[in-house]
């Protein structure tokens, strides 16, 4: 081969590779310029994206802005919504009164504040549908009387238990029945005088056998002397007052003597419960600031006792709703009749005609009660106007009469002390002496000297002792029935207990066959013959009946008056 053929060999293999070596560049060029070309369209692209970022940015910013305001404005309903929540929620009743409880044991107290609160807390046997005197079950869902009257047995309701957790057996009734009998306190009467004994005949029922038959049993059963206390919380030796271990619509949350008691719904009642989850009980001294306090809005009831002015002046203003009815609580003389002078008929007859009762209603009470003419009060099955039947409306020519007949005269005038009490009746207990004293003064045959003591001393030494000859008392009923307004002033076994000292035969066997009688019409007839007997004698002199008054404002549902006198808290509620 020859050195010209070689070279040219190697300028073509050059020259090969020169082509191959620009195509490849040419090649690779052209990739370059389109790398590029998308590095400026993704240059492009970030460029937008930087701009929207941008936008972004502003957008959250003002978005951050939006939603704080948005926040605060939704802390604003929030807190709005939470204030509404407590408008809407159901809010607790405030009742005010000026009475007080006395002692928060069924065995103890005997008085009427203190039974409305058991009537709240607690639940007998048997108990009164509200608004009337209808006796329907209580704790008890049935009961039978045996043929002869005297044994009567009671059916429990299944599963109740007291509030510290105790059962509600027969067992505990038989407990709290021995119990008031044992302590033999002021209203153990009620049962001692009734019940023989009390036997557990299983579990769920108690038989109660009487000393005689009484016709009025059920509403006995119905008083607080018989609801059951939890023996796990009453001891059986003395009285106590614990905040547990009773058994009613509602319990006990709070209580601070003469101050407040809260009471709270009793989530394990058998019955419909209480309207008002809460109701709260305020205590006031007197009945200026218990005006004040319902007139203002601190409380929303204000029940016992506003003065009779206070009632007529709120019922003219017209802002806050007044309710009355016709009461069982009645007025009344007390003559002791087993001494000088009043064991004479005459005086006792002589006061009884001459006793003004329009003036006292009148002029005392503003129209806030009415005339009473019976022990038993009007709107009671057998009531009738005796003393009015006996004496007219008033007849000073028969006092003056018989005054004379007993000896004496303008120049030789009765004189005679007149007891009442202060404070124990209201505010107007002075001026109720007064208006007596004065009306049997105008006979001119009788000069009246006014004598007072407070109520403790009044009720506890001066009364069972015969100390007062002539003294002022009130009455509101244990059950609803003729005999508790009867037997108990009339009967000689009892009568003693209130200073009455009155024996007679024939009106102990009016009274003795008035109990036991089953039929009420023949009862109604008896208890009639009791009141004329009662007016011809004249050991006791009514004078007038109450009214119920209570005043709420008009938001206020539920507010049931009935004949106990007892508030039914548990029907209450607002609006």
């Amino acid at each position: 081969m020859s050195a010209a053929n070689t070279i040219n060999k190697v300028l073509l293999v050059l020259l090969i590779i020169n082509l191959i070596v620009s195509a490849a560049s040419l090649s690779y060029i052209a990739s370059v310029s389109n790398i590029s070309s998308k590095l400026d369209e993704l240059s492009s692209k970030v460029s937008e994206l930087a701009t929207a970022e941008t936008n972004l940015a502003k957008a959250l910013t003002e978005m951050s802005k939006t939603l704080g305001t948005y926040g605060e404005t939704i802390s604003e309903i929030q807190e709005r919504l939470s204030g509404l929540e407590e408008t809407v929620k159901p809010k607790p009743i405030i009742l005010g009164t000026t009475d007080k409880i006395t002692v928060l044991d069924p065995a103890k107290c005997y008085d009427f504040y203190t039974w409305e609160i058991f009537n709240n807390i607690g639940e007998g046997l048997l108990k009164y549908k509200p608004g009337t005197t209808e006796i329907v079950p209580g704790i008890a869902e049935s009961y039978e009387v045996s043929e002869d009257g005297k044994v009567y047995t009671f059916h429990l309701r299944p599963g109740l238990k007291f509030t510290d957790g105790a059962p509600l057996d027969a067992s505990a009734v038989k407990y709290s029945i021995d119990r008031v009998m044992k302590l033999g306190l002021d209203p153990s009467w009620l049962v001692s005088a009734f019940v023989e004994k009390v036997e557990v005949v299983d579990e769920l029922t108690v038989k109660f056998i009487l000393k005689k038959p009484v016709s009025y049993f059920p509403s006995l059963v119905a008083t607080v002397p018989y609801f059951p206390v939890s023996p796990k919380s009453y001891p059986a030796d003395k009285t106590a007052e614990p905040l547990v271990g009773h058994y009613g619509p509602y319990k006990i949350k709070k209580w601070v003597r003469d101050v407040e008691l809260v009471l709270e719904a009793n989530p394990d009642y058998y019955g419909t419960p209480p309207k008002a989850k809460e109701f709260i009980i305020k205590f006031y001294k007197d009945a200026s600031t218990l005006r004040l306090a319902v007139e203002t809005g601190e409380i929303d009831i204000a029940w016992r006792t506003l003065k009779p002015t206070d009632i007529l002046d709120l019922k003219a203003r017209g802002v806050l709703t007044i309710e009355e009815v016709p009461g069982p609580y009645i007025r009344y003389l007390v003559l002791r009749c087993n001494q000088a002078p009043f064991n004479d008929v005459r005086l006792r007859r002589a006061i009884a005609a001459a006793i003004d009762r329009d003036k006292i209603c009148n002029e005392v009470y503003k129209g806030t009660v009415e005339p009473l003419y019976s022990m038993i009060p009007k709107g009671m099955w057998s009531h009738i106007d005796a003393f009015k039947e006996e004496y007219g409306v008033r007849n000073l020519t028969l006092a003056k009469e018989l005054l004379k007949e007993a000896g004496y005269s303008e120049a030789n005038p009765f004189e005679f002390e007149l007891w009442y009490t202060p404070t124990h009746y209201g505010d107007l207990e002075a001026d109720v002496a007064l208006v007596i004293k004065e009306s049997l003064e105008e006979t001119g045959m009788m000069k009246v000297t006014l004598k007072s003591a407070e109520w403790a001393t009044y009720a506890a030494e001066y009364i069972a002792k015969g100390v007062m000859p002539i003294f002022l008392l009130g009455w509101y009923p244990d059950y609803l029935d003729p005999d508790d307004y009867t037997t108990c002033f009339l009967h000689s076994e009892w009568s003693p207990d209130l200073g009455v000292f009155y024996n007679n035969s024939k009106m102990d066997e009016l009274l003795d066959k008035a109990s036991v009688a089953i039929d009420k019409a023949e009862r109604t007839e008896l208890y009639k013959e009791v009141q004329r007997l009662m007016a011809e004698e004249a050991p006791v002199i009514p004078f007038f009946q109450g009214k119920l008054f209570i005043v709420f404002w008009p938001n206020v549902r539920g507010v049931i008056l009935d004949p106990t006198m007892l508030l039914r808290y548990y029907l209450i509620y607002k609006e």
